[in-house]
């Protein structure tokens, strides 16, 4: 038996085999315009399909699961069970926004000020839910792409996704509101969750994946001091949980292993060694299972 996954074409492609590698597969792709990427795990059979169609073919079981974000899913209208959240999106860690913006120029403060308007936007049902939860009338338009050059000729207001917002900026736009915040999504078919098999399989994938997104901003960190300093570089250190400590074979000294944000290291290791701490070592983790 074989479990089908679908990974996203575009954008997301990179930072998703960066984060099944870390998570522990070998995915290779033989070429550039290959859209079957290669896994070490026989059991399981992948695609690349772009992240606006990933839910409807999870949805007809064409696919067992797929990574997509929740706008899409939104967007399409997808019957899918979502296993989990996977907090990563092109540039790195966190979320993506869809937002309404408008020339730097426009008198535009608000949706409000949008109706009878044009909105140009590829992300067509989730916006006119939005004007319609507000009760806004506009003039909706799909958008093919360049959709940051429709304004002000084309169009008054675009919905669009960013990161940074600087490619909005760098096209004299400027940001009203947000319509959506999106994650990535693993989702499943319903009827491949159902399969005893496959359900494990998928939840394996899911606990890999997670354990390497909790240790992506983290590091280890052990070193050696006298008892005596334990107190001292405990009020140091912001571990996760309670540092493991063990002794050592000379009499009085004691090792700590804790695991910390990468970012805090270079802050407080001089204080640790002024505490009392030696022997510090900094080592880098694949995975962390919370």
């Amino acid at each position: 038996m074989k479990l089908k996954i679908g990974l996203p074409k575009g954008s997301l492609q990179e930072s998703t085999f960066k984060l099944f590698r870390r998570a522990g597969f070998q995915v290779t792709l033989g070429s550039s315009r290959s859209l079957y990427p290669k896994f070490d795990d026989p059991e399981i059979e992948a695609i690349l399909i772009r992240a606006q169609e990933m839910g409807p073919y999870v949805a007809k079981g064409v696919l067992d699961v797929g990574l997509t974000g929740l706008d899409w899913i939104r967007e399409t209208g997808a019957k899918v069970h979502e296993v989990a959240e996977l907090n990563y999106a092109k540039g790195g860690l966190g979320a993506v926004r869809w937002v309404l913006a408008v020339p730097e120029d426009s008198r535009v403060r608000k949706a409000e000020d949008l109706a009878g308007k044009r909105v140009a936007t590829e992300l067509v049902n989730v916006s006119r839910q939005f004007f319609r939860k507000k009760g806004i009338k506009v003039d909706l338009e799909f958008s093919w792409g360049s959709t940051e050059a429709k304004p002000p000729v084309l169009a008054d207001a675009i919905v669009e996704l960013t990161e940074t917002g600087s490619s909005l900026r760098a096209n004299n736009l400027r940001i009203v509101e947000d319509v959506l915040v999106s994650r990535t999504k693993l989702i499943a078919n319903p009827t491949s969750w159902k399969n005893a098999w496959k359900r494990e399989k998928i939840e394996t994938i899911n606990l890999l994946l997670q354990a390497a997104l909790a240790a992506e901003d983290k590091v280890g960190l052990k070193m050696n001091l006298q008892r005596a300093a334990l107190s001292k570089v405990l009020k140091i250190l912001p571990a996760m949980h309670t540092p493991t400590v063990s002794d050592l074979a000379d009499v009085g000294w004691i090792a700590i292993e804790v695991i910390i944000d990468e970012k805090v290291v270079r802050h407080i290791l001089p204080a640790l060694k002024k505490a009392g701490a030696s022997g510090i070592v900094e080592y880098p983790l694949n995975k962390l299972v919370l």
